[in-house]
């Protein structure tokens, strides 16, 4: 019994020892790649850099990636992503919870259909759709793409409309309030936490996305901060060193994000659950 219980403990720390490899195993290789000449990069292997004060990398960055351009496109596309994002979230769910109508449960039903389509098989379609609007090349391309809400935050907003009380829109309503005073004056202010939360996740999804920057936004002057550090890849070679400090400055803003805000993300999630 003792043999088997220190058998299952070193099963226990090997596995816990193989999960913190594969984890911080990436980011020790970006750290340290960062510091380090073209040449040490690949004369050193794996090795400390010889030099920790070594910011030529970073400087190339942002003189030859323009990744402070990349960080001005993205602050423009998040801002009216979300805010079109929010506002649009918080309607279809004030329809969805608040209100009785005969395609009610097929538009639900969409959405979760939506949800499981993997993205690629739609993306004939949608690259059409944007080239026809005229949107090809242009800011508000990706902005298109990210209004639209997806289910998972409509079932949160759901879960806070929910618990709202019923009683407030008939008060309101008995006051001679409209339909959409009452969500802009009642259940819109009321679905900030739910809001914050979706802010928070949102925020650090678009930021990270690679795929629809690259795809509908291939000028140079459009770039985003994902977009950027790729111009240091070749058709033969990659600067690895110079991407590693991109992605150093890249991921400096989004750990800033999770630090701070984490206790908003598990709160948001889980406070319409249980009032």
């Amino acid at each position: 019994m003792e043999r088997q219980n220190k058998a299952w403990t070193i099963f226990r720390y090997v596995t816990i020892a193989i999960g913190l490899f594969i984890v911080f195993f990436p980011i020790y290789s970006v750290l340290i790649s960062a510091f380090k000449t073209q040449t040490e990069y690949y004369n050193s292997g794996l090795q400390l850099p010889h030099d920790w004060f070594n910011f030529d990398n970073f400087r190339k960055v942002f003189k030859v990636g323009r990744l402070g351009l990349g960080f001005k496109n993205i602050f423009i596309i998040l801002v009216v992503s979300l805010a079109g994002n929010v506002l649009i979230g918080t309607m279809v769910a004030y329809a969805l919870g608040r209100f009785d109508f005969k395609m009610k449960k097929p538009i639900m039903g969409m959405y979760l259909v939506a949800q499981v389509i993997p993205m690629i098989t739609t993306q004939v379609a949608t690259f059409q759709v944007i080239k026809f609007l005229g949107a090809y090349n242009e800011i508000y391309a990706p902005m298109l793409l990210y209004l639209g809400a997806d289910v998972l935050q409509i079932v949160i907003y759901l879960q806070f409309v929910n618990n709202i009380p019923r009683d407030l829109d008939e008060s309101a309503m008995v006051e001679g309030a409209s339909l959409f005073k009452i969500y802009r004056s009642i259940i819109f202010p009321l679905l900030a936490p739910a809001t914050a939360t979706l802010i928070i996740m949102k925020t650090i999804s678009i930021y990270n996305d690679f795929y629809t920057p690259y795809l509908y936004m291939p000028s140079r002057k459009l770039q985003v901060v994902s977009t950027a550090i790729y111009s240091f890849v070749g058709p033969n070679a990659a600067q690895i060193n110079v991407i590693s400090a991109g992605i150093l400055i890249i991921f400096i803003p989004t750990l800033v994000i999770y630090l701070f805000l984490q206790r908003y993300i598990f709160a948001g999630v889980t406070n319409g659950a249980v009032k």
